[in-house]
């Protein structure tokens, strides 16, 4: 079973709980043939801004970060990573762009792990091949293609 250290240090109303977090990063891992754990960190836009600039060089908050453990040679270890998701910016996104507040929550959890899995979206083939990923894997959720504008 995949191991989820949950870190709440934000005040934000309509948070999903362990059990939503913990389907989505089983979803997500369902490809791998071993257990892991993942560290989840909800936090405010404050500690969201000051590790984007600290580790992206961008200004203002992000809605996730992701950060893949890199495990000494000879050493074994269970841990992924670290996923640092600011909740307000989540549910920013989510309201607007007309979209079901946990449903963004799943995406935004599985587009992490993903991360975490070594999967990027720095050129054009590999957005292409993470997103087509990411809608497969919320597809067996029943939740619709994050990519798709209201208006598509």
């Amino acid at each position: 079973m995949n191991a989820i250290e949950l870190q709440n240090v934000c005040v934000s109303p309509d948070l999903p709980n362990l059990q939503q977090l913990q389907s989505w990063v089983d979803t997500a891992l369902e490809a791998i043939d071993y257990d892991t754990e993942i560290v989840i960190r909800l936090v405010d836009e404050l500690e969201s801004q000051a590790l984007n600039e600290q580790y992206r060089h961008k200004s203002g908050p992000t809605n996730i970060l992701s950060f893949p453990v890199e495990v000494p040679a000879g050493i074994e270890l269970d841990l992924l990573g670290d996923l640092v998701i600011c909740a307000p910016v989540v549910a920013k996104e989510a309201l607007e762009q007309q979209k079901a507040l946990m449903d963004h929550w799943a995406h935004i959890v599985i587009h992490g792990v993903l991360h975490l899995l070594g999967y990027d979206h720095i050129d054009d083939s590999e957005a292409d091949i993470m997103e087509s990923k990411e809608i497969a894997l919320l597809m067996r959720l029943h939740i619709d293609n994050p990519y798709l504008s209201v208006n598509d």
